[in-house]
């Protein structure tokens, strides 16, 4: 029996390639969305409408750069204790914060991680305050204490393991 892959219906066979052949190596010129579509043979409008598409889907959160966030500021992982009826929405708060990439719910009692990156400590801590302000939940913090490299890219052509994508710990938000 075939396995199945973590990605919403929907997607298809353009969605996948560009999400699993462009998530490292992203092209840093002026026009990115052009060199990717001579890359997969496609036009460069078809390229940013796709992505959009799948922004709109909600499978692509962002496009953009990672930057070492001891470098240029303040970074810290953090973690909420939500009520499991409010799960999807303080996700949905955390998610819209432009200082947190993604977030993930894990299953524990603090069951929603995620990193906050900002320009300094005290933007940090403002934007801490901001989702402990609009949610109600407590934000724990844990700042970075040493900087290991992880390459967090994942090849969607492989099949999840059984149980994987309906999986509360493994499903990310």
């Amino acid at each position: 029996m075939p396995r199945k892959l973590c990605l919403p219906a929907g997607v298809g066979d353009i969605g996948l390639r560009l999400l699993n052949d462009w998530q490292r190596d992203f092209p840093l010129e002026s026009r990115p969305f052009a060199r990717i579509a001579a890359a997969v043979g496609m036009d460069e409008g078809d390229v940013i409408d796709a992505y959009g598409e799948l922004r709109t889907k909600g499978v692509v959160s962002r496009i953009g750069a990672v930057f070492a966030p001891r470098r240029l500021g303040a970074s810290a992982l953090a973690a909420m204790a939500v009520p499991p009826s409010r799960l999807e929405a303080v996700a949905a708060r955390v998610s819209a914060e432009a200082a947190i990439n993604h977030n993930y719910q894990r299953e524990h009692r603090y069951n929603l991680w995620f990193v906050v990156t900002a320009s300094s400590a005290a933007r940090l801590q403002q934007v801490v305050a901001g989702l402990e302000r609009d949610t109600g939940c407590a934000v724990i913090v844990l700042p970075l204490e040493e900087e290991f490299h992880i390459d967090l890219g994942f090849d969607l052509r492989e099949p999840a393991g059984e149980g994987a994508c309906n999986s509360p710990a493994g499903r990310r938000r």
